[in-house]
């Protein structure tokens, strides 16, 4: 006699470049999902709205905004604590995991796109890198380390830019480390959840123009609506300033006018063009990384009108 076996839980999954809509759409879909009988539950899956001292610099959704449906980490880390994307993936683990044991539908919304790909894929079980090993390559100058890697580690090289001096110097040093290449250690990844589920995803693609658009005016908002308390606060703390909630977009600028080392103009316009520019790299890294059967939806302005019926019809349906 066989055993039944029990389908996939289901996984909404809704990712895009900031500014794009995916708040408003992951609410609209949770709405239609209370229509059809089922409980959603909102996570984020966004670097910046993870920390609790970012709620307008971050556009975290506020409680009204909210519109009852249950959101999770959302504000979850302290700034003084790095979230780092496996800390993050496990709470989100474990959050999707709480869902389908309650019966509810949880949808991942969020445009940090390496936390959906260890959240899915896994993650490299890479060793502690030998500080002596780090300090090292470190210290070599840039266009050393380039040519290195390119001995030590040429797929590697290949698929990098010279000057990315960050992945250069991780790559050699995973390698100088551990004696394995990095792709080597990323083809052994473990403890992802992609197999495990039922995954209806969707990345928006919208009009460039559009979001940068957005991208300028939210940020004009955002001063009109306590981000130069949120950032005096965060100043307040004296918190190490290489922490990630010390870097994220709009802190930097916005700690400088504070500080009287850019006139509100100056910051203004270079907030807005490091929110562009970050924009500009999620446009890049949703267009080549995610599956190629992962449904986009193009667009050319607002998320009103977009058809869930549609984008959504096996899960609403279920």
């Amino acid at each position: 006699m066989s055993i039944p076996v029990s389908p996939p839980a289901p996984l909404a999954l809704i990712a895009g470049p900031t500014a794009s809509g995916k708040s408003a759409i992951a609410l609209a879909l949770a709405h239609r999902l209370a229509l059809a009988g089922q409980r959603a539950v909102i996570i984020n899956a966004d670097s910046a709205q993870v920390y609790a001292d970012l709620q307008v610099l971050s556009a975290r959704p506020s409680e009204d905004e909210m519109e009852g449906i249950e959101h999770r980490l959302f504000g979850a880390w302290d700034g003084a604590d790095a979230c780092s994307v496996a800390a993050w993936a496990a709470r989100a683990k474990a959050e999707i995991a709480d869902c389908h044991a309650s019966g509810a539908v949880p949808i991942l919304v969020g445009g940090t796109g390496l936390y959906l790909k260890v959240l899915l894929e896994g993650i490299a079980p890479i060793p502690e890198i030998d500080p002596a090993v780090r300090e090292a390559v470190r210290a070599l100058p840039e266009d050393a380390a380039y040519k290195l890697l390119q001995l030590e580690d040429p797929l590697r090289a290949a698929e990098l830019d010279p000057g990315d001096r960050q992945r250069i110097a991780r790559a050699l040093e995973v390698k100088r480390s551990t004696g394995v290449t990095l792709g080597e250690w990323q083809r052994a990844k473990s403890g992802g959840i992609g197999d495990d589920v039922a995954l209806f995803p969707l990345v928006l693609e919208p009009d460039r123009a559009w979001v940068y658009g957005r991208c300028d005016r939210r940020f004009e908002m955002m001063l009109e609506t306590g981000a130069l308390a949120e950032v005096e606060a965060l100043m307040n703390r004296r918190l190490d300033p290489d922490l990630p909630v010390m870097r994220a977009i709009g802190v930097p600028e916005v700690a400088a006018f504070l500080a009287n080392e850019l006139t509100r103009d100056e910051m203004v316009a270079a907030a807005q063009q490091a929110t562009r520019q970050f924009a500009k790299r999620q446009f890049t890294w949703f267009r080549r990384q995610p599956p190629p059967d992962w449904p986009r939806l193009n667009f050319g302005g607002e998320t009103d009108n977009i058809d869930l019926s549609g984008q959504f019809a096996s899960l609403l349906r279920d």
